[in-house]
């Protein structure tokens, strides 16, 4: 059976994943110092992890920054350049298996796709994600590294950073709960510790991705959300989200491989690839 191989290539780290007979094969990642070598690592490794013969691929899909550095095909294989913002939507209606969404792309940035069906359509974003959250930490806690950003997070009192609503008043307002952020970062102090720093800058980040998510639906009855990218992977994602859900009666979805959706779409637009096209052939 054919397998279909989607590479999502960044600067410095890429990801690929493999469809065969409509199912996942086994996604993974590497890191490199170049896109070349991030690109013909992350590939060979998959082959040989999951004992694929170069004989069985049928197209080699590309999307990402790196793929720009990408101009001949990859082994001799069909190559082809993939929609990223239609990888993004189709990875998410596989992953979630709905059909009508908002998905929410987490990356450096944060774009915004909507998928009514086969139509799928960039519809803008905002320039916070994790980008953002580096180059803050970096700033206010001398690291960028997010394992140890989230490490002393998770010993962070938000409370110590955000005005919250009980801070203003003394009794819930309407639809929003004693907890819920009045505004981010406002009630901080010089002497805040570097635990509450932590996850103040994570919480605004998600937050903002979250407000201007809903904010993106309106005028329509979008309720879903499909979250996807690397951010995704915080573990303060299973409780700003949640919390958002409850306040503004909408759901926010986190699929089993929320990092790999890009990719995952990447490859479905194999079966897509129309072979007297030759605008996006390498």
């Amino acid at each position: 059976m054919k397998i279909s191989i989607g590479i999502d290539v960044g600067i410095s780290t890429t990801k690929i994943v493999g469809i065969q007979n409509g199912k996942v094969v086994k996604p993974t990642r590497i890191r490199a110092t170049d896109p070349i070598t991030s690109l013909y690592g992350a590939f060979g490794k998959y082959l040989y992890d999951n004992k694929i013969d170069l004989s069985v691929i049928d197209k080699v899909m590309l999307t990402g920054v790196g793929a720009a550095y990408i101009n001949k095909p990859v082994y001799g294989l069909p190559t082809y350049k993939a929609d990223e913002f239609l990888a993004d939507g189709l990875g998410a209606q596989y992953e979630s298996n709905l059909q009508r969404m908002i998905v929410v792309s987490m990356g450096t940035g944060t774009s915004l796709v909507r998928c009514e069906g086969s139509e799928i359509k960039h519809i803008g974003g905002i320039g916070i994600g994790g980008g953002t959250l580096s180059g803050l930490s970096r700033l206010l806690l001398q690291t960028d590294d997010v394992h140890d950003l989230v490490s002393l997070a998770m010993k962070g009192d938000i409370s110590h950073i955000n005005l919250q609503i009980k801070d203003i008043s003394s009794k819930p307002l309407p639809g929003l709960p004693m907890d819920a952020t009045a505004s981010l970062f406002a009630n901080a102090q010089a002497t805040a510790s570097r635990e509450d720093i932590a996850l103040g800058l994570i919480c605004m980040v998600l937050q903002s991705i979250g407000s201007a998510t809903i904010l993106s639906a309106l005028n329509t009855d979008i309720r879903d959300f499909v979250l996807i990218g690397n951010l995704t992977l915080l573990p303060q994602c299973k409780y700003i989200f949640p919390l958002m859900e409850k306040i503004y009666d909408v759901r926010f979805l986190i699929p089993k491989y929320s990092e790999f959706c890009t990719t995952i779409g990447v490859a479905l637009q194999a079966d897509m690839i129309d072979k007297d096209d030759k605008s996006r052939i390498l």
